[in-house]
């Protein structure tokens, strides 16, 4: 039985579920002398792997029943998404290497956004019948665009910091500074990333067979996510299992020492455009990920790894958990949990940076800049949120009312 939406809950299940995505590198920070890709792996098999089938499994009537039951042809879809969106993820932290910090993120999210939101009711046929028609609709799309300005402030935020570093800062955050080469990575990672958004509108039939089950409609979207959490998955292992032939650093699961591999005493990183992508991130936190020291083998709290690399990994999986129970509140409109998720992960990113000091320093235009970031951002999920709550249920119900026959007719 489905329950009336409620798109404004809906939306703070987004807010949680941006909570989560912008905390999850947090727990990271406490990681000490593994590579990138050790602890990356690591937290990715709670967050594509375990994490997915525990919770569908506990909130999922019959789950194997219901997986069983999906068409060959939707799960093959759904997990090539899944892939896609693996390659969007790996190709992310390029755009700061070309771009910068800033700029790169407020680009590929552009893309992201865009693209995540307005393909799939475009490929259905629904953008033009169903959405821009509609006074609710049109809000929504409304809503999208702030989203989408709010995007473009935070990436002037981020470049107005970046000027006001000091020259050797700058080469520093941003490697191979080269625009035309951004932009074009820039589009084809928020493409790629959008594939998520697809994965789960092709996922539709699992869903319906989770509600012939019985599954409640806030958890019917948990099984899909065990499908495209299993492509993205697959990119990622293949990745990282590449990385630690490169680098050699595949004995960091067992050993409770480094292990100098290299002339220069500690294991070799890729200096090169296909360097892992969230590094580029985490190398610009102090103490992210803290790597094999040099100068001779040194302790590696094996046990604290494994935990915040897990509690990362369960953390960073909470926001689709979240977004999914969003997606079932918001109607006949569910086009616009996707732009209400890339809010929300802007906002919660933006407030730990705050909380992280990241901003001190920095001028009073620039504060006045991020301050400007959220309220846009914050101001967009309202109006989608109001925009899903002037939405009629149904269809029919959004039908203009047809004049009855006269008889004789």
């Amino acid at each position: 039985m489905n329950s009336t939406p409620n798109p404004f809950l809906g939306a703070v299940y987004h807010w949680l579920g941006g909570l989560a995505s912008g905390s999850f590198y947090v727990p990271f920070r406490f990681v000490r002398r593994w590579s990138w890709e050790t602890y990356w792996l690591t937290g990715g098999v709670f967050s594509w792997i375990l994490a997915p089938w525990l919770f569908a499994s506990l909130q999922t009537n019959d789950l194997l029943a219901v997986l069983g039951e999906t068409p060959a042809g939707t799960l093959g879809l759904t997990y090539l998404f899944g892939v896609l969106w693996g390659m969007g993820g790996l190709t992310f932290g390029l755009t700061m290497r070309y771009l910068g910090m800033s700029l790169g993120m407020a680009v590929a999210l552009g893309y992201t956004a865009a693209f995540g939101t307005l393909i799939p009711p475009l490929v259905k046929g629904e953008l033009f019948t169903t959405v821009l028609p509609t006074f609710s609709g049109q809000v929504i799309l409304l809503g999208v665009l702030v989203c989408m300005a709010g995007i473009a402030v935070a990436g002037m935020a981020g470049m107005s910091k970046e000027r006001e570093m000091s020259e050797e800062a700058k080469r520093a955050s941003i490697k191979e500074f080269d625009f035309k080469k951004g932009i074009a990575v820039a589009t084809f990672s928020g493409i790629m990333s959008a594939c998520f958004s697809f994965g789960l509108e092709a996922a539709g039939p699992i869903k319906a067979i989770g509600a012939a089950h019985g599954t409640g409609e806030l958890w019917r979207g948990l099984p899909a996510l065990i499908v495209v959490m299993a492509g993205g998955f697959t990119t990622n292992f293949l990745w990282c299992a590449f990385l630690h032939w490169k680098n050699r650093s595949a004995y960091q699961y067992l050993s409770p020492v480094t292990r100098p591999v290299g002339p220069t005493g500690r294991d070799e990183i890729l200096e090169n455009p296909t360097d892992a992508p969230a590094e580029e991130a985490a190398l610009q936190a102090p103490g992210l990920g803290e790597g094999p020291d040099a100068g001779g083998p040194q302790p590696v709290p094996l046990l604290a790894n494994y935990f915040f690399s897990a509690l990362a990994g369960v953390t960073w999986y909470f926001q689709f958990f979240f977004y999914t129970m969003g997606e079932s509140q918001m109607g006949r409109f569910g086009l616009s949990s996707w732009t209400l998720h890339m809010a929300s992960i802007m906002i919660f990113s933006t407030l730990w940076g705050i909380a992280l000091k990241e901003w001190t320093g920095t001028s009073a235009r620039t504060k006045r800049l991020v301050a400007l970031t959220l309220a846009v951002l914050i101001g967009s999920t309202v109006i989608i949120g109001w925009g899903n709550a002037l939405a009629p249920e149904t269809a029919s119900e959004a039908a203009p009312a047809q004049a009855p026959e006269k008889p004789g007719a």
